[in-house]
C-alpha cells in the first residue's frame, strides 16, 4: 500500500511568508498548439519539499550534491499533535532511531533546539514535519550542519502513526539548489 504524503502544488497552496508565490500558467494548449504544457514558477521550498544543508550552512552541500540514499529509508512517525509549544525530547519514544527517517505529525508545532541536537546525536538519516517549518534558524542549522535533510509541509502523517514503512521523497536535481519540491510517499 502507498500513502501519498505530498501536498498538491497549485497557486492556492500557501507558501512560507516572504517566499515567492506559486504560479502555474498554461503555456500551450491542445487546441491551439497541438500539445498541452504549463509554465511553472515557484521557489525551491514550495509545497512539500526538502531542505539541503546549503539552505542555512555556508559551503553546505546543495541538493544535487546529497547522496540519493538520504531520500529514502525506514521511517517512523512521532505523533506530537496534542502538545503545546515546541516539541521536546520527552515526546520522543524510547527507541533506536539510528539510520531512520523521523517524521513528526505536529500540526504545525516546531522542534526545540534540544530535540534537534538529540536527533543529530541519535544519528538519524533525515527528519520531516507536516508543518511549514521544522523549527527556528538554530534548529535548521543544527540538523543541516550534520547533513540531515529536512522534509517540510508533508501531509497524511496521521495515517502512519505506529506503523512500519519506507519513506521515499526524491528531489529534483537542481544545480546548486538549496532545496527542492519532492513527491513524498510512504510504502507500507
Amino acid at each position: 500500500m502507498i500513502v501519498d504524503l505530498t501536498k498538491t502544488l497549485s497557486e492556492e497552496l500557501e507558501v512560507y511568508p516572504g517566499d515567492p508565490e506559486i504560479k502555474i500558467k498554461e503555456w500551450t494548449s491542445l487546441e491551439k498548439d497541438g500539445y498541452y504544457m504549463n509554465f511553472l514558477c515557484f521557489g525551491e521550498h514550495s509545497g512539500t519539499h526538502v531542505d539541503a544543508p546549503a539552505h542555512f550552512i555556508k559551503g553546505g552541500k546543495t541538493i544535487d550534491d546529497l547522496p540519493l540514499e538520504k531520500f529514502f529509508g525506514k521511517a517512523i512517525v512521532i505523533d506530537a499533535s496534542d502538545g503545546q509549544g515546541e516539541i521536546t525530547i520527552e515526546e520522543v519514544p524510547k527507541t533506536d532511531l539510528e539510520g531512520k527517517i523521523v517524521l513528526f505529525y505536529s500540526r504545525g508545532r516546531e522542534l526545540s533546539v534540544e530535540l534537534a541536537e538529540f536527533l543529530v546525536n541519535a544519528k538519524i538519516k533525515a527528519v520531516g514535519t507536516d508543518g511549514m517549518s521544522i523549527g527556528n534558524e538554530e534548529v535548521h542549522r543544527t540538523l543541516l550542519s550534520a547533513e540531515i535533510p529536512i522534509f517540510e509541509n508533508l501531509t497524511n502523517l496521521e495515517k502512519l502513526s505506529g506503523k512500519n514503512f519506507t519513506f521515499i521523497a526524491f528531489p529534483l536535481k537542481i544545480k546548486n539548489g538549496s532545496g527542492s519540491p519532492v513527491r513524498a510517499i510512504a510504502l507500507l
